[in-house]
């Protein structure tokens, strides 16, 4: 997609949560060109949700295989998706032109679709302990509780489904409710109510959280009774805080252009449609009762409908001719669907399926030079695993030769090292099996070493090369994170245009004692020359603003 031609779209839809893909979907099976973009993960809040029982006609399911399914089925009828920031765009022209790290894009019409993120509500410790006791995934976190007891915060559907699934791990759970009651239905209440695990306080606040590097302490008061009490962890241990207390639009960009209520979601009539003709909007980002995957499905079906009609008057009022899209089209998606870390329980299915292989091919394809794998393995199960990994990958194409190396002295293993083709160390690392939402991370990694890669401003690329000091970066995940795909790809793109650092990623069911040497009790952690320890996702504007100020 290198012409301006190509880059025009009948519409596009930024962001890839169940409305923006149920929009993609709609619009795409009325034939129009139909162009997603998405800056993380498909599938939005509910790709990180383990159980899903309340979607009508499916009695059970994941939220990653649901949100998989609905990008199939979008892709199938020719949407085509591009995983990108968008930094600016212009909405107010006849046509919409839409600013990405990978180009300009322009449409008749615009759906936004781009969610909301989870709250913090600002009691005493909270971004001190962020990460080290305090999270807001439990899908990304729970494990780093086992055994342990956690608080949830909140009173609605996210607080009650996320403190069932903490139970897995969890000693304990007490769900602190601000009201007298939950915000959600009495039947899942009574499921709450049943479990032996679980503890309901309401009417009840957090205070003060707090610690000795780790979690020790909580302060909380009954806000009828004014009665305050104290939990301690027991000696030498600690303790969690989860937050689920609603979710803030991530409408900041839209300010002043999109009509947007106090609280900034984008407030729209009964067809989706903003204040502005052409742009339209649905989901979470909007004004409305119920957050939930089917009303999400809904929003996009009609904004999908509804502006529709709005790009064939202009095809009509500007004499164009319009040319469907070829139904079961095959999308020219720049980065494949990730594969499920789970696929190695079963050595039948594989780690990497038929349609990600084919997704694969083109962007093997654009390679310009070859690169190099030194894959540094021992006989445990970790490299085992990794070592299965390659053995599937490695047909796939030519161009990126694999060496397996025996377990050496001073590597972390296993340890997967990229290098270019003048067999220069490229400074980027893979500790971990490159499965669930790294996948992705993985490819790009290769992509951006062997070129064209991802574009960046030139702004941005001088940033990055202007760094002198030696910088040592190592990002922890888990692969079931959906922020941490965001700070590994950043951390990467550093090391390929900087020679002074080096980006290691590591997974941290294969490197336990991680944990423990950096206090780490949530994912993404970034470890800067293994003293400067932060937590959660960062943009490459961010990492670059951290190690400017923060090593010497």
């Amino acid at each position: 997609m290198n012409s301006s031609k190509n880059n025009f779209y009948d519409i596009i839809i930024i962001g890839g949560g169940p409305s923006g893909l149920t929009a993609a979907l709609y619009a795409a099976r009325a034939r129009y060109k139909v162009l997603l973009i998405e800056k993380g993960n498909f599938g939005g809040q509910i790709s990180i949700t383990s159980d899903v029982v309340n979607y009508p006609g499916i009695i059970q399911t994941s939220g990653s295989e649901l949100s998989n399914t609905m990008r199939k089925q979008a892709e199938n009828f020719g949407a085509e998706f591009l995983t990108s920031n968008v930094h600016s765009f212009d909405l107010t022209s006849e046509t919409k032109t839409i600013k990405t790290d990978k180009g300009d894009y322009t449409a008749f019409g615009v759906i936004i679709a781009t969610g909301a993120n989870p709250k913090t509500i600002g009691f005493k410790g909270e971004s001190e302990f962020r990460g080290r006791g305090v999270g807001y995934c439990a899908t990304c976190d729970g494990e780093f509780f086992t055994g342990l007891d956690i608080f949830v915060i909140g009173g609605g559907f996210a607080a009650a489904e996320e403190a069932l699934f903490l139970t897995t791990y969890a000693k304990s759970v007490k769900i602190l409710v601000r009201k007298d009651k939950f915000r959600c239905a009495d039947s899942v209440v009574e499921h709450l109510s049943k479990n032996e695990k679980i503890e309901i306080y309401y009417n009840t606040e957090l205070l003060e959280a707090g610690g000795d590097g780790m979690l020790s302490f909580a302060k909380i008061k009954n806000n009828k009774t004014g009665e305050t009490w104290e939990y301690n962890a027991e000696k030498g241990s600690t303790f969690g805080i989860f937050v689920f207390a609603g979710y803030d639009p991530a409408t900041e960009m839209f300010k002043g252009i999109i009509d947007l209520n106090e609280q900034g979601y984008v407030i729209t009539d009964i067809n989706q449609k903003t204040n502005i003709d052409g742009v339209y909007a649905g989901g979470d980002v909007c004004i409305k009762p119920l957050r939930q995957v089917v009303t999400a499905v809904s929003d996009g079906a009609i904004a999908a409908t509804s502006l529709e009609k709005y790009v064939s008057e202009q095809y009509d009022r500007l004499n164009l001719e319009r040319t469907p899209i070829e139904v079961a089209k095959q999308s020219s998606n720049d980065t494949p669907t990730t594969i499920n870390h789970s696929s190695k329980d079963d050595e039948s299915q594989g780690f990497i399926s038929d349609d990600i292989k084919r997704d694969l091919a083109p962007i093997f394809e654009k390679f310009e030079s070859n690169i190099t794998i030194k894959a540094y393995l021992d006989n445990g199960k970790p490299s085992e695993d990794v070592r299965n990994f390659l053995n599937e990958f490695k047909p796939l194409t030519n161009k990126i030769n694999i060496e397996v190396i025996k377990e050496t002295e001073g590597e972390y293993i296993p340890s997967m090292k990229f290098y270019n083709s003048s067999g220069e160390y490229t400074g980027v690392s893979f500790n971990a099996l490159p499965g669930g939402h790294e996948f992705n991370s993985f490819i790009l990694a290769l992509y951006n070493a062997a070129g064209p890669g991802q574009p960046l401003e030139s702004a941005v690329i001088e940033q990055i090369k202007s760094i002198e000091k030696k910088v040592n970066i190592k990002v922890i995940i888990s692969l079931e994170c959906t922020m941490c795909p965001d700070l590994v790809v950043a951390s990467h793109r550093l090391a390929l245009l900087n020679k002074n650092i080096e980006a290691q990623t590591f997974d941290v069911y294969y490197f336990p004692s991680f944990r423990d040497k950096y206090k780490i009790m949530s994912v993404p952690c970034l470890v800067l020359n293994d003293e400067i320890v932060e937590f959660g996702k960062k943009t490459i504007p961010e990492l670059i603003s951290i190690i400017n100020e923060k090593i010497v």
